[in-house]
């Protein structure tokens, strides 16, 4: 199934997108990766503390939440940084905003009639 990239996020699928961003070695990663350039695990990995299989398992989840991609190269895998993820969580907030202002115009209004 294809996701069209021009769809407002529901709530439902905004969780695993902002869950991603709530993880500080996450961040740490996609900070690392903000250069535009491929990095391979090896990279990422040095001066993390952590194991390649650590940080394995946080780019799965950067990369499911469409925060970054991957892509082979001969026997290594390198990631980059992808701001769809980034621009669909700010569409998101965007429409929340919306509708709080819009929930607030209405109470003020019928606290004021």
């Amino acid at each position: 199934m294809s996701v069209d990239p021009t769809a407002p996020l529901l709530p439902k699928d905004a969780v695993p997108l902002f869950a991603a961003l709530g993880d500080s070695t996450r961040l740490s990663l996609l900070s690392r990766l903000q250069d535009g350039q491929p990095h391979a695990i090896v990279e990422l990995t040095q001066g993390s503390g952590l194991t390649r299989q650590a940080v394995t398992k946080h780019l799965r989840v950067l990369e499911r939440a469409r925060l970054v991609i991957s892509q082979r190269e001969g026997r290594e895998t390198r990631y980059v940084f992808d701001a769809t993820g980034l621009n669909e969580a700010r569409s998101y907030l965007e429409m929340a905003s919306l509708q709080w202002d819009r929930a607030i115009d209405r109470l003020r209004l019928f606290v004021e009639d």
